[in-house]
């Protein structure tokens, strides 16, 4: 399966609307001229000054493309209103909330917010913790979840592994060292991901140096098989086991000497690691060693979608990006 190919079809099909906030960035400008161009999205908006996108478009057709400037848009009184609503607990006054709604990271995310766009796409030159931000304190997080987290594709190009040859690995890049619930929080986002990404039924091992309570009484042993447990208790459809030791969740003839009777033996597409030194460590080593494609990471655990980019992404990273966090929209 190429991930990316089939991204970019059911983006087509779909026909969503993604809006762009670092809207006068170089590569971002010509990733919305690519999207309009292969007509991957209904609608693509760029946020900034007309005239800083022009200049930067290096002679590029705009024609198709809406350009916003957060700083005078006509929608500004209403998404100020609705800012003062969500932060006035927190002591923000209207004041405040116009001028803060005005950042074109709070702004895009109040699009999606309020049914102007269907999804978010940034950080090419934005740091994790500002997207992340703007998603938690404009979008919020999805019903029943409190932790945003992170997945990623990740294409072995071998059918033996997962579905097709495509995993889920996550946490690779949010959370440092989840909590046992927050470790749940992400097992059931990462299915959810997976699911709506891949199109096939997740399957999901949390892993571990322990398999089965084979590592004692350890604190980041007892933290796994917790978030395990939360999580069975959350989503008790959600086919999951867990704590595993890697080996003993991808090789069914393992599993069954280490975990006898698991339900996830032979058939786990995705992996949840316990801490985000392991987690970045994993997809790179898989990356790297087995010639894997790595696709994301993709934000998850929000209430409606939204991406983070490397600040040393590629105008096709932006594209590919914009596409799965599009088909993420549509459910």
């Amino acid at each position: 399966m190429d991930f990316a190919r089939t991204m970019k079809e059911k983006a087509k099909k779909l026909q969503k609307r993604i809006v762009l906030p670092e809207g006068d960035e170089e590569r971002t400008i010509a990733a919305a001229v690519e999207l309009v161009r292969q007509r991957y999205a209904k609608e693509v908006t760029l946020l900034a000054a007309r005239d800083e996108v022009v200049k930067n478009a290096g002679g590029a057709n705009l024609d198709g493309i809406h350009i916003i400037d957060p700083t005078t848009s006509e929608w500004l009184p209403e998404f100020a209103e609705e800012y003062y609503q969500l932060r006035k607990h927190k002591g923000m006054t209207p004041e405040q909330a116009a001028k803060d709604v005005q950042h074109f990271l709070r702004f895009g995310a109040m699009m999606v917010r309020l049914g102007k766009a269907d999804a978010l796409v940034s950080g090419a030159r934005s740091a994790t913790a500002d997207v992340l931000r703007a998603g938690l304190t404009v979008i919020g997080t999805a019903s029943g979840i409190k932790t945003a987290s992170s997945c990623f594709i990740m294409d072995l190009h071998d059918e033996k592994w997962g579905a097709g040859g495509l995993m889920g690995f996550a946490d690779c890049a949010v959370m440092p060292l989840p909590t046992a619930e927050q470790l749940a929080d992400i097992a059931i986002a990462s299915a959810a991901t997976f699911k709506s990404l891949v199109g096939a039924e997740p399957v999901v091992a949390m892993l571990s140096f322990s398999t089965k309570g084979s590592g004692g009484d350890h604190e980041n042993v007892l933290r796994v098989q917790e978030g395990a447990r939360l999580a069975k208790q959350k989503a008790p459809d959600l086919l999951l086991d867990g704590e595993l030791q890697a080996d003993a969740a991808l090789i069914p003839a393992i599993t069954e000497r280490k975990a006898p009777g698991s339900p996830v033996a032979g058939k786990v597409n995705t992996i949840v690691f316990p801490d985000l030194g392991a987690g970045n460590i994993g997809y790179k080593l898989v990356q790297r060693l087995a010639g894997a494609d790595a696709f994301g990471p993709f934000l998850q655990g929000f209430a409606k979608p939204i991406s983070d980019l490397s600040r040393g992404c590629s105008v096709e990273d932006i594209v590919t990006t914009s596409c799965v966090t599009m088909v993420q929209a549509a459910g």
